[in-house]
């Protein structure tokens, strides 16, 4: 039911994942990220706990490989799970159980993995590792991870329809620097790429606001002086 990919970007240290679903609000759940730690992704019959348990392993000096093997051997109902984890270095492992629905699949390169199940095509995510191995780095994470997603759209996405769709980034705060969600659409992909024309070039405003609001720009609203 989920098509996703992890990220780094080595360029500025940047974690991300943008995720897509025929269920809704697949961000909420799926998407786990930590400033100088890594990402995660938990899917297919999902289980959000993971998500902060894998982090909590890597950022106490677990590598990707080794956080997978502690959190396998003591998941509930592994069998259903499809688990993605990058670390701070960029290396990546993968959890498949033998229970998970459809046809599936997985694709890992340095600093990026991707993974869907229900999948139309099992290449699906070695086309969206391809289109971000392929982006330039000098891209924003967010726009290399929304071409990655469009590619895998392309490919055949979904056995069925998505109908929501997310992306997740941080940087160096305790926040997310990115936090788009589209939680139901007939075209989610297409909604997430419009929020990010219109969050991208302002999010970095915010960060300022929130350390430093002296520092800060306009606001830009009706009252603002």
């Amino acid at each position: 039911m989920t098509f996703s990919i992890i990220a780094r970007c080595a360029r500025t240290g940047q974690f991300g994942m943008a995720v897509a679903s025929s269920s809704p609000a697949v961000a909420s759940r799926c998407a786990f990220a930590r400033a100088g730690v890594g990402v995660v992704a938990t899917q297919n019959v999902t289980d959000p706990r993971l998500g902060p348990k894998a982090l909590a392993l890597l950022e106490s000096g677990a590598s990707a490989r080794e956080c997978r093997d502690i959190m396998m051997r003591t998941a509930a109902f592994s069998a259903f799970r499809q688990v993605m984890i990058l670390d701070a270095s960029g290396r990546s492992a993968y959890w498949a159980g033998e229970r998970i629905l459809g046809r599936y699949g997985q694709a890992s390169a340095e600093d990026v993995a991707a993974a869907g199940n229900m999948l139309a095509d099992e290449q699906i995510p070695q086309a969206m590792v391809t289109s971000f191995s392929a982006s330039s780095p000098e891209f924003e994470l967010g726009e290399r991870l929304l071409l990655a997603m469009e590619a895998g759209l392309a490919a055949g996405g979904e056995e069925g329809p998505v109908h929501s769709a997310g992306l997740l980034i941080v940087e160096a705060q305790s926040w997310p620097l990115t936090d788009l969600r589209v939680d139901w659409s007939e075209t989610p992909l297409a909604a997430l790429r419009g929020l990010w024309l219109l969050w991208q070039p302002q999010m970095r405003d915010y960060v300022t606001r929130g350390l430093d609001p002296t520092t800060a720009p306009s606001y830009g609203v009706p009252g603002d002086s």
